[in-house]
């Protein structure tokens, strides 16, 4: 089943083409963002059973007023817990360099993509909590946008309401906690500051 989506954010705008299968996930998906400079970002991403990460390919690239223009990519790959990075940069923008440490994402079974509500689809399914459940943590590898930084972060999911249309789930991560409305499929219809689906 193939599902699109567009979520309006504070500073920008995402679409994503969802193919969602019984325990799977593939999804290609473009957005753009104002901080901390204007960019633009695609990415791709492939999950394996019980949509667990298998590869992440993201880019971004912009144009710093100061430095001119750039652009980044990070491929990260996913292995029984194990992650690989791969980047390229050109440019120099004032941004954190691209990619991390990935030994520190050891047993990490999801990635996740800064300000993208897709990537929490997988942890929230995998484990029931549209019906249910929890709290649950999960360690992630976090890509950070748009620099493609990738660091560890621990997030906790906890069902907190449902109805036959939508159910809720607490977000919570250090100094970070927010209620997901998701659609019956497990895709986010709202993340409050993060981004609401439309159309």
């Amino acid at each position: 089943m193939t599902r699109t989506r567009i979520w309006v954010k504070p500073e920008g705008a995402e679409f994503v083409a969802a193919e969602l299968g019984r325990d799977r996930l593939s999804a290609s998906g473009t957005a753009v963002g104002a901080d901390p400079m204007p960019y633009r970002l695609t990415y791709e991403l492939a999950t394996t059973g019980r949509w667990v990460t298998s590869r992440l390919v993201v880019e971004t690239s912009g144009a710093d007023p100061a430095t001119g223009p750039w652009r980044r990519r990070l491929e990260l790959g996913n292995r029984d817990g194990e992650w690989t990075a791969a980047v390229e940069a050109e440019g120099t923008p004032d941004l954190p360099p691209p990619g991390g440490d990935v030994a520190a994402l050891s047993g990490a079974l999801d990635c996740d993509l800064g300000l993208s509500p897709l990537t929490n689809t997988m942890p929230v399914l995998r484990a029931g909590l549209l019906d249910g459940g929890g709290p649950v943590e999960f360690l992630m590898a976090w890509v950070s946008v748009p620099d493609l930084a990738v660091v560890p972060s621990r997030q906790t999911y906890t069902f907190v309401s449902g109805g036959a249309d939508h159910s809720v789930v607490r977000y919570a991560s250090p100094g970070f906690t927010r209620e997901v409305v998701f659609d019956p499929d497990g895709l986010v219809r709202d993340y409050p500051g993060i981004g609401r689906a439309v159309g």
